[in-house]
């Protein structure tokens, strides 16, 4: 796999990028995590959707503690190279707090 996009990806100082993981079948928005550049090679090379965790300062291997894995369909990235969306094949719950997405605060209810 082609991985030379990532060197025209724009970073933050700490070398992250925001990363969306998306349902690929329903559309439906799942998480928000970030991504470094090693982290997104992985992904690629192993179909298995890896972040870095910030609180850890480690890869974050979506589904290792929990089961819940995340399968790479397809990634994108925005037309301002700043943000990856992940389409994926989500496995049981995204969200740490055991429901299917982390959106579901909603402003003003």
């Amino acid at each position: 796999m082609d991985t030379s996009f990532i060197d025209s990806l724009k970073f933050n100082d700490a070398g992250l990028i925001p990363a969306i993981a998306q349902q690929h079948d329903t559309g439906e928005v799942l998480m928000m995590a970030w991504m470094n550049a090693d982290s997104i090679r992985e992904t690629l090379e192993q179909g298995r959707v890896c972040y870095w965790s910030r609180s850890r300062n480690a890869f974050w291997r979506k589904g290792d503690t929990s089961g819940h894995t995340q399968s790479l369909v397809e990634m994108r990235y925005d037309c301002d190279g700043d943000t990856i969306l992940v389409l994926v094949d989500q496995i049981g719950p995204a969200c740490h707090t055991g429901a299917r997405n982390c959106f579901f605060n909603k402003v003003g209810q």
